[in-house]
This record gives C-alpha cells, sequence and structure tokens, in this order.
C-alpha cells in the first residue's frame, strides 16, 4: 500500500475536472476517493497521473451510500481522513437574481438538496474535518435557511467551523474569483485564516505578501501558433471590430459616451458588465466562466478566444493536467473548478488544525 496515505487523507465529492483535489494534493493531503456525475469530469480525473492511485467513481450522490464510499476509503488505511468538495452552485449563483423570487427555484431546487448529500456523507463518516465550497451568494438572504441549517448540522456532529469569504488573487491565482469555503475540525484551529500569499502592489511589501499575479505572467508562453484552437477566431464575426477597438483591460463601455468616445457605438450599462471584455496582460484576470456567451469575455489582448490551456493556467491548474470532452465540456469544467491554489490554501488551513 502506498504509505502517502498513511498521515491524512481525503474524500473528494463533487469533485468537478479535480480542482480541489489538486490543491489537496498540493497541500500534502492525498485524494483516496474522488467521485462525480458528470462523465467527462471523470475521464479527465483518470487521465492524470497525479491521481493513479485514488479511487474514481462515476455515479450520483443520491445513490451512493456513505458506507460504499468509506469502505473504498478505507483501504489506504490513513490515520486522519477529510472530506472535501463543493456541491452544484447554480441554485445560489448570482444569475439567479435577475429574476424575481416568485419565478426563482432559489432552494426549491433540487440541486440544493446536494448540500444535504454532502452534509450527510459529513455526519455519517464523521471525519476529522471537511472543506465546503461555494459561489459567495450562498450568504445572500435568500439562501439564509441553507447557511444556518448547514451550521447547525455541523455543530451538532462537534465540530468547530468557520465561514471563509476568499479571493482566488490573494493566493496566488491570476484571477479575480470569490468564493466561500465553510471548513470544519474535530481540532483547534491555530490561526484566524488561511494564510494568504499575495496583495495589492501597494502594500504587499507592508505585509510580507507577493504582488498579485498578472495573467500576461501565466499565460504568455501560450501566445503562440502551435496551441491554435479553431474556437479562438473572432475575426469576421458580428462584434469583431468593436472588440478591436476595446483597449486591454476594459470592456464596450470604452465604446460609450461614458468613456468620452466618438460616435458611441454602445450606451454604457445596457449591457452585461462582461460584454467585450479584454483582458490586460498587465493585471490579473476577471472569472473565467463555465458557459461563456459568443462576445462575453475575458477576450484575449490580441482579439481573440482564449485557449484551453490559457484559460486552465488562469484557474492555476499544472501545466501538464489533461481535460477530456470536447472543447465546450472542456470549459466548462473548467469554469465550475476551485483553483487548485486557491484549494490548497483552504485544506492547508484545516490539515493545520489537525496535526
Amino acid at each position: 500500500m502506498n504509505n502517502k496515505y498513511n498521515e491524512i487523507a481525503a474524500i473528494s465529492l463533487f469533485s468537478g475536472a479535480g480542482g480541489m483535489d489538486i490543491g489537496s494534493h498540493l497541500a500534502g493531503v492525498p485524494v483516496g476517493y474522488s467521485t462525480d456525475i458528470e462523465k467527462d469530469c471523470v475521464d479527465s480525473l483518470k487521465i492524470n497521473e497525479v491521481f493513479n492511485d485514488t479511487k474514481i467513481v462515476h455515479g450520483d450522490l443520491f445513490e451512493t451510500t456513505s458506507k460504499q464510499i468509506y469502505d473504498e476509503f478505507n483501504k489506504k488505511k490513513t490515520n486522519k481522513m477529510i472530506v472535501i468538495g463543493g456541491a452544484p452552485c447554480q441554485p445560489f449563483s448570482k444569475a439567479g437574481y435577475w429574476v424575481t423570487n416568485k419565478v426563482r427555484r432559489g432552494i426549491d431546487d433540487p440541486r440544493a438538496q446536494l448540500v444535504d448529500e454532502y452534509l450527510r456523507v459529513v455526519t455519517d463518516l464523521s471525519p476529522d474535518g471537511f472543506v465546503f465550497e461555494n459561489v459567495e451568494s450562498l450568504l445572500h438572504p435568500t439562501n439564509k435557511v441553507i447557511v444556518d441549517q448547514f451550521l447547525e448540522i455541523v455543530q451538532n456532529a462537534n465540530y468547530d467551523f468557520k465561514i471563509v469569504k476568499a479571493n482566488a488573487l490573494d493566493y496566488g491565482v491570476s484571477q479575480g474569483r470569490k468564493r466561500i469555503f465553510i471548513i470544519g475540525t474535530k481540532g483547534e484551529f491555530k490561526s484566524d485564516e488561511p494564510k494568504k500569499t499575495h496583495g495589492p502592489s501597494e502594500t504587499c511589501e507592508k505585509n510580507n505578501l507577493k504582488p498579485y499575479v498578472n495573467v500576461g505572467e501565466v499565460i504568455g508562453e501560450f501566445d503562440d501558433e502551435k496551441y491554435f484552437e479553431a474556437y479562438e477566431v473572432a475575426k469576421g464575426g458580428t462584434y469583431y471590430e468593436d472588440l478591436c477597438e476595446v483597449p486591454p483591460g476594459m470592456n464596450y463601455k470604452a465604446l460609450t459616451a461614458w468613456a468620452g468616445y466618438e460616435n458611441p457605438k454602445f450606451i454604457a450599462d445596457k449591457r452585461f458588465w462582461n460584454f467585450l471584455l479584454k483582458l490586460s496582460p498587465n493585471k490579473p484576470s476577471w472569472t473565467i466562466t463555465a458557459q461563456p456567451g459568443p462576445w462575453v469575455g475575458p477576450f484575449h489582448w490580441n482579439n481573440r478566444r482564449l485557449r484551453v490551456p490559457e484559460i486552465a493556467a488562469i484557474q492555476s491548474f499544472p501545466k501538464d493536467y489533461k481535460f477530456s470532452g470536447s472543447r465546450r465540456s472542456i470549459q466548462k469544467q473548467i469554469g465550475n473548478a476551485v483553483p487548485p491554489l486557491l484549494g490548497k490554501a483552504m485544506i492547508e488551513h484545516l490539515k493545520e488544525s489537525l496535526i
């Protein structure tokens, strides 16, 4: 048996393409068991060497008993166990607030019940700790009942817990991406929050942090013809000429009267903010989305759509990481993932409380 599992190992639920799982490995917590309902995600996990010793299961958590999970995981003979993962976030996303509460499915959405399935595994298996991830909108008053129930259940199961509002930028990811984590431990937290590694350039030296990572640093090497994808071509499209006029680091509003643009082409604040949104190599990226529209950014500063290795790098996936499925599926997998460096920081914070 591979002794890397001896000290502490993780069970990963809703593993997706493996962002949190990679983060766990980077934190020194190998993943003994991973599961997801999407076949492409499971196939992505299976083709990456880092998960060669992980039991990877393609299945529906509703139909998987806690005992089945534990029996497989227990073959690793680990001393301590944690559970990691985040239930699919669509029921809690900001997009849900564009419609009225009367028609919004919200917490009645069956996908929200997956939070209960996560809690079911935690309460059944009583791991030494857990990390639960979701969108920051989970803390919106509309979803208060879900969070309150979650916290009541883990308190009754004797976990000390904390809610962490995190931005991936603070942990070395070249992307502004806000998420919340609920971290629970049966140990004792040794510090107030996960250790930040990066900060704004004007204050980072004072706080002994590195400056935020600009996107040019992580994707510059992929701006080469050998990485060309047919998907990236925007030339000839409806708004291509407008895209070319948008300066790096700005969006369609650069072409409005608001910005002093002569002969305005658009009206400020009448479009989604990420319409014709263009990266600047000298700034971090905006959030990479799972299902971007045809003229929704971020676009590359060279007036094209981003390539797979670029969106993966912006999410902080390792350069050699592989993805399975169609181009659309891969975009969804990467866009839905927890950035590995962000996951690493959260799991390190939990691990610190257990050793």
